[in-house]
């Protein structure tokens, strides 16, 4: 199971709050990535992104208009579903690599620093931070990673070294997402973009994302994320 850090001394604020009129993404700047700063965080509907530069502090973002994917909505072409069969999808066996491929400075818009990847191995070792990877003759050629909390699953960043490599392990991460508990669960990917509205991923407003993750976190995490 999971471990509880110690509770993050800053107060974040309520995107709530920030409806009555407001249209910006941006909710708050500064505070730590510390585990329990970033917890608390999702839990508020919050996430965070480093600034343009070394050095400038943290950006906390809650989109006006969330991307979030039904897992009753992911649409699967044909081609991807001869991609399915093509590639083994692991969990949890190459986080570290998963995250060094998702910040690769060669991607374009690559956002991910040094901060974040270490900031986010601490969340992995501590067991809420998840690598879903896609394997080909024994080589990693795609995967996500994100954070598991209750039934909320926060995508952070996917990438792909093979065709649909990335598709895939989203469709694997949405079928460990299908239980008992699947109309609660929340799989978050923060912005909707052209790639993953095709598959699937519609936009939410903030105040009835904020709802459906109430909801979310009062639901048990999927066995594979709880260690069972």
């Amino acid at each position: 199971m999971p471990i509880e850090p110690p509770a993050t001394p800053w107060v974040l604020p309520d995107p709530a709050l920030a409806d009555d009129g407001d249209l910006d993404d941006l909710v708050a700047i500064g505070a730590d990535l510390e585990p329990g700063t970033l917890l608390a965080a999702y839990r508020s509907g919050l996430f965070p992104m480093p600034g343009a530069r070394r050095g400038d502090p943290t950006y906390w973002f809650s989109p006006v208009d969330r991307g979030v994917l039904p897992l009753d909505g992911l649409r699967v072409s044909r081609s991807l579903r001869r991609s399915v069969r093509e590639y083994d999808v692991r969990v949890d066996t190459a986080f570290d690599e998963v995250v060094a491929a998702c910040a690769d400075p060669r991607r374009p818009q690559g956002w991910i620093d040094r901060d974040i990847r270490r900031a986010y191995g601490r969340l992995h070792d501590l067991g809420w931070a998840h690598s879903v990877e896609t394997w080909q003759d024994g080589r990693l050629v795609g995967g996500l990673y994100g954070v598991a909390i209750g039934g909320l699953f926060a995508g952070e960043s996917m990438f792909h070294r093979a065709t649909d490599a990335s598709k895939v392990a989203l469709v694997g991460l949405v079928e460990l997402l299908r239980d008992e508990h699947a109309d609660r669960r929340v799989l978050d990917v923060q912005w909707q973009t052209p790639h993953l509205a095709s598959l699937g991923v519609v936009e939410v407003p903030r105040a009835s994302y904020l709802e459906l993750l109430r909801a979310s976190l009062t639901v048990p995490l999927p066995g594979v994320f709880a260690g069972h």
